[in-house]
Order: C-alpha cells, then structure tokens, then sequence
C-alpha cells in the first residue's frame, strides 16, 4: 500500500514532467513561428500609399535624392535651362539614365510628391548612389524645411535623403527605362 508521501512525491514528479513538457512546447512553437515581416531594405512598404489607385505602377525601388534649381540664372552650381526645354518648376526632377518626360512619385518619411523627370543629373553623386536630383522647392517640402530663393538653398543642413520612388509613366525622350545608371554610363543618350 502506498503511503501518503509516495502520492505526494508522484505528484510531484508528474508536475514538474508537466511543467518541463509545456516548456519545450512553448519553445518549439515559437522556434517554429515565423519572425515578424520586415520590409526588405531599400523597398517600398505600401504602394498604395505612394501611388493613387488610378495609376498603373511600372517599376518602383529606393535610391538616396539630392536637391538641385537650374533656372539659367548661373547661381550655386546651376548649369542651365533642364534638358527637357521647360523652365525650373516644382516637381521638376532630374535622372542620370531615366528617360525624359517619365512621371512617377518620392515618398520620404510618410511624404509623397509627384515628379516629372526634365533634366539630367546629377553627375558625380551619381556614382555613389545618388539617383535623383529633386527640386529644391519639393525637397524643402519632404525635409520639413524651407526653400531660399535668394540662395537657391535648402535651410537645416540636410543634401541627400533616402526616398522610395515608384515610377507610373516612362517618358518617350532620351534615356533608359528601369533602375537608374549613373550619369558616367551614358544611359541617358540612349
């Protein structure tokens, strides 16, 4: 006959094998579950958010953006009227390989803005990943800063930014379609 301890001490055994089993169940699900979605680097997390569902998305990606003006009027580095024959305008972008004329939208910290690409550059940046130079107005507006007219300058400092751009017309000027080339490639004679 067993004793009353004996109960006890299989009770007790029967808890702690209960307790231990629970542990490695709980360990293997969540060993086995899978780890929260991260949008891969350099990716747009939400179209939708970029693109009005009445467009059609045609390629989309990230790149680092700089800020440019070329009104002609020769002042900080400006090299001229755009390439596109339009005078500088908000929402004017240049691309060292996109064809001139594609449209599309940048999306910077939950800003969004629609571009038109109308001139070339910019040229050196390019070769370390700046694709896109925005116009300065524009980028004032993504940074959360101002645009000086006088100066043709961007206030608080920032030059380059990491944008998502999603391209929603491929122009019919000059240029290569798909990810940017740097101005050295010659991609935008072609």
């Amino acid at each position: 006959m067993k004793t009353l301890s004996d109960l006890r001490g299989k009770r007790r055994v029967t808890a702690v094998a209960t307790l231990a089993g629970a542990a490695v169940l709980v360990t293997s699900l969540v060993a086995a579950a899978p780890a929260p979605a991260e949008p891969p680097v350099g990716e747009a997390v939400n179209l939708s958010s970029i693109v009005p569902m009445h467009e059609e998305v045609l390629y989309a990606g990230a790149t680092t953006g700089s800020y440019f003006w070329d009104d002609a009027s020769g002042r900080q580095g400006d090299t001229g009227m755009p390439a596109i024959g339009k005078p500088m305008q908000k929402g004017l972008f240049a691309s060292p390989s996109w064809p001139l004329g594609t449209e599309g939208y940048i999306m910077y910290k939950g800003r969004r803005a629609k571009f038109f690409i109308g001139d070339r550059g910019p040229g050196i940046p390019s070769e370390s990943g700046v694709m896109l130079d925005i116009d300065g107005k524009t980028f004032a507006e993504l940074t959360g800063t101002t645009w000086n007219e006088n100066t043709l300058t961007v206030s608080g400092g920032a030059g380059h930014i990491p944008i998502q751009y999603v391209i929603t017309k491929w122009g019919d000027g000059p240029g290569l379609r798909g990810e940017p080339a740097p101005f050295s490639s010659g991609a935008w004679r072609g």
